[in-house]
């Protein structure tokens, strides 16, 4: 008869009654997937995220050989509720003890950083390297990689516009790439909650309605003007009339021209020479101007319906929007709340 062992990992207690040919097999799946491969790879754990759900994702990045390590310590060690809720720097060289602890207690040194909405790709790399988490340049570079846009499931030659402005927890001196890979990932599971029907667009559709998203953040006061602005916006493109959003002419200026971000916006600057710019062009531009939150997204992909065609800011200071249904009634409201005293 076969005796029971107790199995004493490196770091860490993996405790496991079985065979002698069982434990060694045990033995054999928490030593590191890849003992040669110490480049880090992001991977998030998310708040209440059950063991179970975490230990098949870490195997599905080959960080595991099994889920059975994991899901074992965190019986034997009673750490199913402490997993730590963030983004992780993981290697596929280390063991599952190594992986369990860092999970459990979150040891490693993070630098939280806030990407608000509506941020551009410049501002974004601005924010991580001020931080010291990504180098500018770098992500630049990592935003503008057509092969990792793709490998992301991004129907475009950039990641601009699919980066999820929220709250992360990067290491210092963390890779470009894994930045773009984390923040990306953040974007389709919101926008999985958010519309799940986006699975089933064509790729072109689904751009365009993240380039929408992106000018609907930009012009948006309060939540409840986006979905109205979403549909002036698509009343215009369907009947080819030019978009003439504000916001495109300040990201030519801003991001494609290198001025300083305007007051306000002078009669010259609406024929500023873009593809980005709505004022000349007809259509939505070639890309994305912003990185768009929840609330865009929500309105690009379930715009109000209405017979608006314009609307005008209600005074420089103001907190919302007058929407029109006829270009006189804009004009009128033009003259009230712009050119008034």
């Amino acid at each position: 008869m076969k005796r029971a062992v107790t199995i004493i990992a490196s770091v860490g207690l993996f405790i496991c009654s079985a065979t002698v040919a069982g434990g060694g097999y045990l033995y054999y799946l928490s030593l590191p997937p890849d003992s040669s491969d110490s480049e880090p790879v992001a991977f998030r754990v998310e708040e209440g995220e059950p063991v179970a759900r975490i230990a098949s994702r870490l195997q599905e990045e080959g960080l595991l050989r099994s889920v059975l390590p994991i899901r074992l310590l965190s019986r034997f060690n009673e750490t199913e509720a402490r997993f730590q809720r963030g983004n992780y720097a993981l290697q596929r060289d280390m063991s599952a003890v190594e992986v369990h602890r860092r999970l459990t207690t979150g040891s490693q040194v993070l630098t939280r950083v806030t990407i608000p909405e509506g941020r551009s790709t410049g501002q974004i790399a601005r924010i991580l390297d001020r931080h010291g988490i990504a180098g500018e340049e770098e992500f630049r570079a990592a935003v503008a990689d057509p092969e990792l846009a793709r490998e992301l499931g991004i129907p475009a030659d950039s990641a601009e516009g699919y980066l999820f402005p929220d709250t992360y927890h990067f290491p210092e001196e963390f890779p470009a790439e894994l930045v773009v890979r984390t923040m990306a990932a953040t974007f389709f599971r919101t926008l999985d909650r958010i519309a799940p029907e986006h699975r089933r667009l064509e790729p072109q559709e689904l751009h365009r309605r993240v380039i929408m998203a992106s000018i609907i953040e930009r012009e948006y006061i309060t939540k409840e003007e986006a979905p109205l602005i979403a549909s002036v916006f698509y009343n215009r493109l369907e009947a080819g009339m030019r978009l003439e959003s504000c916001a495109t002419v300040v990201y030519v200026m801003t991001e494609q021209q290198g001025l300083p971000h305007p007051d306000r916006l002078f009669y010259r600057d609406l024929e500023r020479q873009s593809d980005y710019n709505t004022y000349l062009h007809a259509g939505l531009p070639p890309g994305p101007i912003s990185t768009p939150g929840a609330v865009s997204l929500d309105a690009a992909f379930n715009p109000a319906t209405t017979d608006y065609w314009f609307f005008v800011l209600r005074g420089p200071n103001a907190k919302e929007h007058h929407f029109s249904r006829t270009f006189q009634e804009h004009n009128q409201a033009t003259v009230l709340y712009l050119r008034s005293p």
